[in-house]
């Protein structure tokens, strides 16, 4: 039997009223109890938490999330409330990451740099979210915003736009340098392209398709040029290697490679570099979609992207993809979340799977062989009840993954163990948006004790504390 995710919680929602609650059953019991999927899972004690109720925020009173026992957050950075620098807040917030930066005082700031997934379509004159003469490109509408936290109360001290004129800033990830990457989901420029509705897309005054490097030092905003080297595709996240300074990246479509960058220099990565794609050695062209068993590990080598600006990208959104591929690269299944921990890169696979409900994927680099490696299927879920869409992904410091989830249904944070279980973290259940809304830009704080994330529509960003060390994240 099916299981779907609808009837774990039940109750009607609204804000400010009385909150009326059906029992909350806990997917690790029913699992447990049902036979299905039981040894995937990771029950309070071993790893979760515990099952989900909904609670209040503690700086509003708005019943938004259902959370485990012990945890408590706030809520802020809403869309369109007005920011420290008379700008309102951007809609569609998605990737971010947080930053203790150090002021010229010698006191320490906790910084949050948030992107804000835009994509108006077609190039217009004021569509960006900030001044327009510090833009990248006046007729872009995406781009990031910064806030700055207290760490105490977990509460917003002050917020300003930190990057206008790009566009679709899906993810994106930190650096060990103190800097957001920004990534563009979309490869619009300037030409004029029908989609698949037949409508117009294009007519931007520059080409995108780049990242963007924001630093979480900078106190307004500053204009920012692409870093054109590392490739022009359907970007969707990085992750830095510290040891090496290799920037890894996703793409974000059905037929997707998985990508890494060498800078000619480390940590500057605006002095250019190589951009290479993943093939599994002795596997030319080796699809991972399908037919693979979690566990399973592969050897991997590099191939060189000749040319990773082309031309071709104007109107062919896998001309970079294309060229890796004619090498014996191999294929995932929409590349969205990437991050750096444990030795390892992890990244999600949205649409990957037997299932099509997702996978989890796990790069260790060779400590020997620079351009050598393993590749691993960390977790693939057997049923959208397990896990659905996996989308942005962290690390904690104490080596659990938070995968958020981008599902048609309810969508929650899903923790994951370092052995490959899974639990509930986070529940959406804001009141007319609990639906097919996505949660993103799961990142936690410097020192462990915050974790922060979006819900992209309507546009709400949250602090989330409580008893973490009692499991795996």
């Amino acid at each position: 039997m099916k299981l779907e995710r609808r009837h774990f919680l039940a109750g009607a929602m609204s804000v400010g009223a009385a909150v009326a609650l059906q029992r909350i059953v806990s997917r690790s019991n029913l699992f447990a109890s049902s036979g299905n999927f039981a040894d995937l899972i990771a029950p309070k004690g071993a790893g979760g938490y515990g099952s989900l109720t909904p609670i209040a925020a503690k700086n509003t009173g708005e019943t938004l999330l259902a959370l485990p026992e012990g945890f408590q957050y706030n809520v802020f950075g809403k869309t369109g409330d007005k920011m420290a620098d008379g700008n309102k807040t951007p809609r569609a917030h998605d990737g971010m990451a947080a930053f203790n930066v150090k002021l010229k005082n010698g006191q320490t700031e906790l910084r949050v740099v948030r992107n804000h997934e835009i994509n108006n379509g077609i190039g217009q004159e004021g569509a960006t979210i900030g001044d327009a003469k510090k833009s990248y490109d006046p007729t872009a509408g995406g781009g990031t915003s910064t806030l700055v936290i207290d760490p105490k109360t977990r509460e917003l001290k002050r917020d300003f736009v930190s990057l206008s004129g790009s566009l679709h800033n899906c993810a994106g990830g930190p650096t060990p340098w103190g800097s957001w990457i920004t990534c563009e989901e979309t490869i619009f420029g300037p030409a004029k392209l029908k989609d698949s509705t037949g409508r117009e897309r294009g007519g931007f005054a520059k080409n995108h398709g780049y990242c963007f490097e924001v630093s979480a030092a900078n106190d307004e905003l500053k204009e920012s040029q692409p870093l054109t080297a590392m490739g022009r595709f359907v970007h969707e996240a990085i992750a830095v290697d510290p040891r090496t300074g290799y920037v890894y990246e996703t793409e974000d479509r059905g037929s997707a490679g998985f990508y890494r960058f060498v800078p000619n220099k480390k940590s500057k990565l605006a002095e250019g570099g190589r951009l290479q794609m993943l093939a599994v050695k002795d596997k030319p062209k080796f699809d991972t979609r399908t037919g693979q068993k979690q566990g399973q590990s592969y050897e991997v080598v590099w191939v060189d992207i000749a040319d990773p600006d082309p031309a071709a990208a104007n109107t062919d959104e896998l001309a970079v993809y294309k060229q890796g591929i004619e090498r014996g690269a191999a294929t995932f299944a929409r590349l969205e979340g990437c991050w750096y921990g444990q030795g390892s890169i992890f990244f999600t696979a949205t649409s990957g799977g037997d299932k099509r409900k997702g996978q989890v994927w796990k790069y260790t680099p060779s400590n020997k062989n620079k351009d050598g490696g393993l590749l691993t299927l960390f977790f693939e879920s057997p049923d959208a009840a397990v896990m659905e869409g996996p989308d942005n992904l962290c690390i904690s410091p104490r080596g659990g993954l938070a995968v958020c989830e981008d599902g048609p249904g309810e969508n929650f944070i899903r923790g994951l163990t370092p052995d490959g279980r899974i639990f509930d973290l986070v529940k959406n259940v804001v009141p007319n948006f609990d639906t097919g809304k996505e949660i993103a830009g799961a990142t936690f704080s410097p020192d462990g004790k915050t974790l922060f994330f979006n819900i992209q529509t309507p546009g709400l960003t949250f602090a989330v504390w409580g008893p973490w060390e009692q499991g795996a994240l």
